[in-house]
C-alpha cells in the first residue's frame, strides 16, 4: 500500500503470554517503586494523579495521566479514579481472562534547545525517570467522555464510548530525581492533551486509539524533535501474582502483510512493532492442572505525525540490572543510515538508554533492528549488525525480557505551536497456533519460527484502526480530497475486465469514527417477588439516532443477556425483539456470485417492488432461495434471493416475550420529551412509545445474577460490515431476584441467613456460588455468607457465644437499587483474620431501632 507523504500512523498491538524460559532464570527485573526516588510524597505540589481503564471494548487497557499507559508507572493506588474499581494489570486481552500484555508503556519526546540536547520522558522503566506531571486539581483531573448516552453531559464533543483526555507537562523539577548519571532534570517546556479513544463495536473492540497535541510552552524553539512509544511487555497468565512470565517474550517488527478486499489482492503496509510470548503456552499446564494459554500478540504502529517526511526507527533491547545481559541489536560505526560513529552508552550494557544524550540517540538513530528472533543467526561478518555476545545470544533469541522504542522525527515546534500525533494499541488473536514452534525452530531457524505465526488477525484489527482514525474515501476537510484508492481489474472471466475500486486510505485529516451500533437503551431491573425479574427499558434513544458513520437509522431490534459472571462468554441471550425485514441477495454474473449490496428490505418494500402490488399479502420473500431464485418478469437477467435479517421476531408478545407497555400509545409528533403532552410520558420522563418490559421467572432468590440489555443494527453491506451490537458486558446490572423492600414490608418477611451452617468442605466456589468473578483470589478470599430481607438501611453485627463482636457491616443502599435488601460477610474478622468454627449469633438494628436476632454456623 502507498503511504500519503503527509500521514503516517502508529497502531500499538500487544500481545502478552505466560511463559518461563529456563535458560533465563537468572535475569532480574528491577522494582518499579515510585516511592523510592521520584514518588508524590518527594514533590512539593500535589499532582492530581488519575488512572482510568478502557474496559468497553475486548482489550482492557489503562491509561494514566503522566505520560504513561498501564498500572505499573503510575503515581498512587491502582483503583479506576472514574468507577472506583481496582485495575488488576496494565493490559488483559481479552478482558477478565487475567492474561496480562503489558508492565508499562510511555511517551517519550527529545529535542535539541540551543546548544543542549533533552529528552523528557512519562517513563523510562529502569531509573525511575518519571518526569511528566498533571497539574494541581482541579485543574489537572483526568476527563471522561463517551457517545453512549445522547442525554448525559459526558456526550458533549465525545469521540468514542470511552474518552480519556488527560493533560501534563514536563516543567516540574522539584522533587524529581536526576539521571543515571546524576543530572538533574530539564524540561523541554512542552504541555500534552493526551486523548485515548475505545469502542466495544465488533471490528474495533481490539485496540485503543491515541492522539496526542504537544505544545511548546517555553521561549525556546525544540529543533529536531522526535517522539518516541516506549513499551514494556509482560507477557503472561496472572503476571501480578506468583508467574514471571516476562523471561520469555520475543520483539519484532512487521513491515507489510498481505490483504484483499474484493477482487483486489495486495500487499498492505502495516509497520507494527510487536511483542508476544514465544510460544503462548499452548501446552502448558499449571500446578493446579489448568491451563492459561495465551497465543495472541499486541503491536504499536505509527497513524499520524505532523511532520510531511520523517525517519522512523525501531529499537528493542533486553533491560538488565546485570550488565552483561543489557543488550540491544547496535549497527557497526561509519554504517547504516546516519552513518556516525558508534555510540558507548557508558552503562557497561549494550540495551538499556540511560541519560538523556542516549535517549535522544535512541529516538533519533533510524535503526531498524532486526527481529529477536534473529539474534544468534547475527554472523561474525556482518556488515552491519555488531556480533552479539554468543554466550547469552541464544537465550535471547528464544525469548527474553524485551521492551521496545518505536520512534519518529525530526520536526521543530516553536514556541507557542502546538503539533500533533496519534497512534493505536491493537491486540490480534492466535498469533501462535502450533504448540511446537518455538522448540523445534529457536534458536536455530528463526525464519521457519515466523512463518508459521499468524499476524492476520493483528494485521485486520490495525487496519480497521487506521481506517477509524482517518476514514477511506472521506472528504473530512471539503478540500476535494477523499484520500488514496486503488483499481484492480479482472481479466480471467473472458468478457473484458471487470474492475473493482476501493479507497484504502483517508485524507490525512483524522476522523476518529466508525460504523456504531444505536445506542443502549435506558434500563432497569425491579425485583417484583422472589425469583422474579421484571426487566424495563426505553429504546427512544436506540430507535432514533443516526448512524455517525453511514447518517441512517440502522436500529433492529434489541437483545436481553443474564450472566453468572462477568465474561462476555458467560452472558446468555434470554429474550430479543427485531423488526421484520430480508436481506437480498443479487446475482453478479462478473463475479458469479450472489452478493449482499444494499441494506434489508421491510415485508411491505418487499411486497410493493415484487408483489402484485403493496397489498400483496401472498408474496413472501423467503420462498426465494439461492436454489429457486426470484426472476424479474422485466428484466429476466436479474435474479434475486432472500434471507431474514436476524430472526424477524417482530411482534411484542407474540412472536417475542418482550412486550410493549404501552401498546396503544402512537408514535410521538416531536423527538423532544420537555416539548411533548405529558399523557405521552412516563413518570420519569420517557416516552410511552419506546417502553418495553420483560419478565424473568423462576431464577433462585439467592443466587446474584448479571443483566443486560443491548440493541443491534443491521450491518453496512457496503463496508462489508455484520450487524454491530453494543456491548454486552458494559452497563450490565448485578441483581439478586430477592424480594423487593416492598415485599418485605406488606409480608412482614424476616432476615434469613444463607448459607447456614456453612460449610468450608461445601465446595460452594466450584458450584458457582462464590467466587465467580474473583478469579484471581484464593478460596478463602471468596467466601461469602448472605444476608436477606434487609432493611435498605441497617447495622449488621456478628458476635460469638462470648459476646465478642467478630464483624460489624454497616448495610446503606436506596431502596429499589439491586441489592437494597442483601448484604454480604467475607468471612473475615475486624481483625482481619479468617472467621474459626463455632457457633454465632447475629443481630440486625433497623435506623429505627427494630432489631432481629439469630444464630450461624461455620464448620472450617
Amino acid at each position: 500500500m502507498e503511504l500519503k507523504s503527509h500521514s503516517y500512523i502508529i497502531i500499538v498491538a500487544l500481545t502478552v503470554c505466560l511463559g518461563l524460559g529456563g535458560s533465563v532464570a537468572a535475569q532480574m527485573r528491577l522494582p518499579i517503586d515510585p516511592g523510592l526516588k521520584s514518588g508524590p510524597s518527594m514533590l512539593s505540589v500535589s499532582p492530581a494523579y488519575c488512572l482510568a481503564a478502557h474496559r468497553v471494548g475486548k482489550i482492557e487497557l489503562a491509561v494514566a495521566n503522566n505520560g504513561t499507559f498501564g498500572v505499573e508507572y503510575h503515581h498512587g493506588s491502582k483503583v479506576d479514579c472514574f468507577t472506583g474499581q481496582e485495575i488488576a494489570a496494565s493490559c488483559q486481552y481479552p478482558k477478565n481472562s487475567n492474561v496480562v500484555y503489558l508492565f508499562g508503556g510511555a511517551f517519550w519526546i527529545g529535542a535539541v534547545v540551543g546548544r543542549d540536547t533533552l529528552v523528557s520522558v512519562g517513563a523510562d522503566g529502569w531509573q525511575l525517570a518519571y518526569e511528566m506531571y498533571p497539574d494541581e486539581a482541579p485543574f489537572g483531573e483526568m476527563i471522561y467522555r463517551s457517545i453512549k448516552d445522547p442525554e448525559s453531559p459526558r456526550y458533549v464533543d465525545a469521540v468514542s464510548e470511552e474518552d480519556y483526555i488527560a493533560v501534563y507537562t514536563d516543567t516540574l523539577t522539584d522533587g524529581v530525581p536526576a539521571d543515571f548519571f546524576g543530572r538533574p532534570h530539564q524540561p523541554l517546556y512542552v504541555e500534552v492533551t493526551q486523548s485515548s479513544y475505545a469502542w466495544s463495536y465488533s471490528y474495533a473492540e481490539d485496540f485503543v486509539l491515541f492522539d496526542y497535541k504537544i505544545r511548546n510552552i517555553g521561549v525556546e524553539r525544540l529543533r529536531e524533535v522526535y517522539m518516541g512509544v516506549y513499551v514494556d511487555c509482560m507477557v503472561c497468565y496472572d503476571c501480578m501474582g506468583t508467574s514471571s512470565g516476562y523471561t520469555d517474550d520475543h520483539s519484532g517488527f512487521l513491515h507489510t502483510y498481505p490483504a484483499k478486499r474484493g477482487t483486489c489482492e495486495y500487499l498492505d503496509t502495516v509497520s507494527i512493532a510487536w511483542i508476544a510470548d514465544n510460544d503462548g503456552d499452548l501446552t502448558r499446564v499449571f500446578d493446579d492442572g489448568s491451563m492459561h494459554p495465551c497465543p495472541n500478540v499486541t503491536a504499536t504502529r505509527i497513524v499520524r505525525t505532523p511532520a510531511e517526511s520523517l525517519d522512523v526507527s525501531f529499537n528493542w533491547w533486553i533491560g538488565n540490572g546485570n550488565a552483561a545481559l543489557d543488550f540491544g541489536p547496535r549497527e557497526r560505526a561509519g554504517v547504516g543510515r546516519r552513518k556516525d560513529a558508534w555510540r558507548d552508552f557508558r552503562t557497561g550494557g549494550l540495551g538499556t538508554p540511560e541519560g538523556d544524550g542516549n535517549k535522544y540517540y535512541q529516538l533519533s538513530n533510524r535503526e531498524f533492528d532486526y527481529n529477536q528472533v534473529f539474534t544468534a543467526s547475527i554472523q561474525p561478518n556482518d556488515t552491519l549488525w555488531m556480533y552479539p555476545d554468543q554466550d547469552q545470544a541464544a537465550d535471547f533469541a528464544d525469548g527474553y525480557d524485551a521492551r521496545y522504542l518505536l520512534s519518529f522525527g525530526p520536526f521543530e515546534i516553536e514556541p507557542g505551536q502546538t503539533l500533533p500525533i496519534s497512534f493505536a494499541y491493537v491486540a490480534g488473536e492466535n498469533l501462535h497456533t502450533i504448540p511446537d514452534n518455538a522448540e523445534r525452530f529457536l534458536p536455530q531457524a528463526p525464519e521457519s519460527y515466523l512463518a508459521n505465526l499468524d499476524f492476520s488477525d493483528l494485521a485486520t484489527n490495525a487496519q480497521w484502526a487506521s481506517w477509524i482514525y482517518d476514514n477511506p474515501g472521506v472528504d473530512s476537510d471539503g478540500d476535494g480530497d477523499s484520500g488514496s484508492l486503488r483499481i484492480c481489474c479482472d481479466s480471467s472471466l473472458g468478457e473484458g475486465p471487470v474492475c473493482d475500486t476501493f479507497w484504502y486510505e483517508g485524507d490525512g485529516i483524522p476522523d476518529f469514527r466508525g460504523a456504531a451500533p444505536p445506542p443502549a437503551p435506558k434500563f432497569w431491573v425491579e425485583r417484583p417477588e422472589a425469583g422474579v425479574l421484571r426487566v424495563r427499558f426505553n429504546g427512544f434513544n436506540s430507535e432514533t439516532t443516526r448512524d455517525v458513520f453511514s447518517g441512517e437509522m440502522d436500529f433492529e431490534g434489541y437483545r436481553i443477556y443474564m450472566a453468572r459472571d462477568v465474561r462476555a462468554t458467560s452472558y446468555s441471550v434470554v429474550a430479543s425483539y427485531d423488526r421484520e425485514d430480508y436481506n437480498k441477495f443479487v446475482y453478479v454474473a462478473s463475479e458469479n456470485a450472489y452478493q449482499l449490496l444494499e441494506h434489508p428490505f421491510t415485508i411491505d418494500e418487499l411486497r410493493c417492488l415484487y408483489g402484485e402490488s403493496c397489498y400483496d399479502s401472498t408474496f413472501d420473500p423467503l420462498s426465494y432461495r439461492i436454489s429457486r431464485p426470484y426472476v424479474h418478469p422485466n428484466f429476466p437477467e436479474s435474479l434475486f434471493y432472500f434471507t431474514p435479517q436476524d430472526y424477524n421476531v417482530s411482534e411484542p408478545g407474540i412472536t417475542t416475550d418482550i412486550v410493549k407497555v404501552y401498546a396503544k400509545i402512537d408514535e410521538p409528533t416531536v423527538d423532544n420529551p420537555a416539548q411533548a403532552d405529558s399523557n405521552e410520558l412516563t413518570d420519569d420522563g420517557y416516552f410511552k412509545y419506546y417502553e418495553y418490559e420483560f419478565y424473568i421467572r423462576d431464577y433462585l432468590p439467592t443466587v446474584p445474577y448479571l443483566i443486560n440489555v443491548t440493541a443491534f443494527d443491521y450491518g453496512s453491506p457496503e463496508s462489508g460490515l455484520a450487524s454491530l451490537e453494543t456491548s454486552v458486558t458494559d452497563g450490565a446490572v448485578s441483581v439478586m431476584p430477592y424480594a423487593s423492600y416492598d415485599s418485605v414490608v406488606s409480608q412482614g418477611l424476616e432476615v434469613y441467613v444463607y448459607p447456614n451452617p456453612y460449610r468450608s468442605d461445601g465446595d460452594y466456589r466450584s458450584r458457582g456460588f462464590e467466587g465467580r468473578v474473583a478469579t484471581d483470589r484464593p478460596s478463602d478470599r471468596t467466601r461469602e455468607i448472605h444476608f436477606a430481607n434487609l432493611p435498605p438501611r441497617c447495622t449488621i453485627r456478628i458476635f460469638s457465644l462470648d459476646g465478642d463482636l467478630v464483624r460489624q457491616i454497616d448495610h446503606d443502599v436506596s431502596v429499589g437499587e439491586g441489592h437494597d435488601t442483601h448484604a454480604v460477610w467475607n468471612l473475615i474478622t475486624r481483625n482481619t483474620q479468617l472467621a474459626v468454627s463455632g457457633l454465632y449469633y447475629w443481630t440486625v438494628e433497623a435506623e429505627n431501632g427494630e432489631t432481629q436476632i439469630g444464630k450461624l454456623v461455620l464448620i472450617m
